[in-house]
């Protein structure tokens, strides 16, 4: 007998306060792992390839953070670009994001 699959409907529309904060701050600390990785094991500078990384990780960090502060004035889940509900599912994968794809992908 297999599981029974949620039917689509019955996914939330939103990610509760609390599960979006897990993932954000979850987010944030496998970064900051990271970002202290890379620093320990090479001196400052000695890599174009390093200083691109923790470039890179330093703007997922700035990026985590603002979506906090969305979390925290109500406005986190809503697409900067078009204003509706960026989708759960987007979410789930990328807690910080800023934009629903379609407003994503016409802003690259």
């Amino acid at each position: 007998m297999s599981p029974e699959v949620a039917p689509a409907e019955s996914r939330p529309q939103r990610l509760a306060a609390h599960e979006a904060h897990q993932r954000l701050a979850h987010e944030r600390n496998s970064r900051l792992a990271q970002l202290t990785a890379i620093e320990e094991s090479a001196p400052p500078g000695s890599d174009a390839l390093l200083s691109v990384q923790t470039n890179a990780i330093r703007r997922v960090l700035t990026d985590i953070e603002a979506a906090l502060s969305r979390l925290a004035t109500g406005t986190y889940g809503n697409c900067q670009g078009c204003a509706k509900a960026i989708p759960v599912e987007r979410l789930e994968i990328l807690p910080y994001a800023r934009c629903c794809v379609g407003c994503q992908e016409r802003a690259v």
